[in-house]
């Protein structure tokens, strides 16, 4: 499928309609979600209608913005109205909001048509998006292996070319991993940008909604459309959001060089060697576009992942707290009095990954442990912001790996949450920081699968991520690979 401008073009000029763009999509979902299973729902009938409305608009002499009558794929725990919305769990399988998130509101507004919503972690808690209560999304570059998570669905719908652009929601790395993993540019915004009404909370204090494109440019429309002030989200930014794909250029000359840092603590045990010549291949070409490039210390980054299983989960189960049965949602008959249906709607509604770390939050923050774990977190989270506030007085912006690894097999870290957490390693420390961050495509392993380059600035600075990821993706290749659908069935 062709990039957002290119199909702008096709239909100002009449050569295609919005009607025949979303049905090329809807029948590209038709043939390869028995293999991808990118989406919980498709809305077929919802898309057409959209794109009917773009067309009308078109023939009545309208003027229509660069979103009209694009396929979009939205994560399922953005709540669309009249729409079943149930992050992946069987404690919302038959929930249907009665309004609209600020986000989705937007995107339809400007002409956006939606084609579906897209498969996730449960509750959005997960790496890989296996945790789903209903199905296992695939990797489109070989089915054997997950996607990332918890915005899988929405990655791999882009990567199989389902949609153009969708939209994920990122608390730890969850749209920069499966960007890593899925071969697509994904963006987490600097928090507050985006507003968060009508996204289901996971952790309040980390959760961001963000763009995944085939582009640069592509993720870089799709976030100004979305972002912005929204008085119904009180921890929403209140600042001016510019065109970020207005400016773009090919390298990074002008107006002055560019600093870029690469972070010493993200490389060397832990980082497979694959990945690491990808990135250093990736430094050198960043070089070459007008970069300077020097080494920088955040001494405090390993710490994010251990303070992030504290924090989450702490959140988490304050939370989750409002789904037992009462008030909305799934509620189990199996029980004879109020206590016995709260315990059996909860230990049947919820998976386990989410069970875990609502166990792990509620002891976090119980009497005697709060101090201990849940307050000691949240100081050494400062300290990692500090760390950043230090690098960023040197340099314009970060660089890293986004993933330890590329995608690995289905199955593989089921048994070991531990080992899973690890694979969010190199993201989580932005959320904690409530930094903007950004993975682009920067090669691929020896089995064929994507690897990604992080990109992280300072709050705010998006335009800068944008530009430096743009610069490097128009001087590669790598975005303009496609998956072959390899791997066992």
């Amino acid at each position: 499928m062709a990039s957002i401008r290119e199909l702008h073009t096709q239909l100002t000029s009449k050569e295609r309609s919005a009607v025949e763009i979303t049905q090329e999509a809807l029948d590209k979902i038709q043939s390869l979600e028995p293999k991808v299973h990118s989406f919980l729902c498709v809305t077929a009938e919802k898309a057409l209608e959209q794109a009917q409305a773009v067309d009308a608009k078109i023939a009545a002499g309208e003027e229509i913005g660069l979103l009209a009558g694009i396929p979009i794929g939205i994560k399922d725990n953005m709540c669309t109205q009249g729409i079943t919305t149930t992050c992946a769990s069987r404690i919302l399988e038959n929930f249907v909001p009665p309004y609209e998130s600020t986000v989705t509101q937007k995107l339809f507004d400007a002409g956006a048509v939606m084609v579906g919503k897209a498969n996730m972690d449960e509750f959005a808690m997960g790496s890989s998006c296996e945790s789903s209560a209903y199905q296992l999304t695939a990797n489109p570059w070989d089915i054997s292996r997950v996607p990332g998570g918890s915005s899988g669905g929405s990655a791999a719908a882009v990567a199989a070319d389902e949609c153009v652009v969708s939209l994920g929601s990122d608390t730890g790395g969850s749209i920069r991993l499966p960007a890593s993993f899925c071969g697509v540019v994904g963006m987490k915004p600097t928090y507050g940008l985006v507003s968060r009404y009508g996204l289901v909370a996971y952790a309040s204090s980390l959760d961001q909604i963000g763009p995944f494109g085939r582009s640069v440019e592509d993720a870089a429309i799709l976030l100004s459309a979305i972002a912005g002030h929204d008085p119904k989200d009180s921890t929403s930014l209140n600042v001016p959001i510019p065109d970020y794909a207005a400016n773009l250029t090919p390298d990074l000359k002008s107006p002055e060089k560019l600093k870029i840092g690469v972070i010493k603590e993200t490389f060397g045990s832990g980082l497979d060697s694959v990945v690491e010549q990808a990135v250093n291949k990736a430094i050198e070409q960043l070089k070459s576009l007008g970069a300077e490039v020097q080494v920088i210390s955040c001494p405090r980054f390993r710490y994010g992942l251990p303070s992030y299983y504290i924090i989450a989960p702490s959140e988490a189960s304050a939370n989750l707290a409002r789904y037992d049965g009462v008030k909305y949602g799934y509620r189990s008959q199996d029980a004879d009095n109020l206590m016995s249906m709260y315990t059996s709607t909860r230990a049947t509604g919820f998976g386990s990954e989410v069970k875990r770390r609502i166990m792990i939050g509620t002891y976090a923050l119980s009497a005697g442990y709060y101090d201990a774990y849940y307050l000691k977190a949240q100081k050494v989270r400062t300290l990692i912001k500090q760390d950043f506030e230090n690098a960023f007085a040197k340099v314009d912006v970060l660089l890293c790996p986004t993933a330890p690894a590329t995608a690995f097999k289905a199955g593989e870290k089921t048994a070991d949450p531990l080992s899973m957490y690890l694979t969010d390693l190199m993201t989580i420390p932005v959320n904690l920081a409530g930094l903007p961050g950004l993975s682009v495509p920067c090669g691929f392993d020896d089995q064929g699968l994507p690897i990604g380059l992080q990109l992280i600035s300072n709050v705010l600075r998006e335009d800068l991520l944008f530009q430096v990821a743009y610069a490097y993706e128009q001087s590669t290749d790598w975005h303009l690979r496609q998956p072959n659908f390899g791997g066992k069935e």
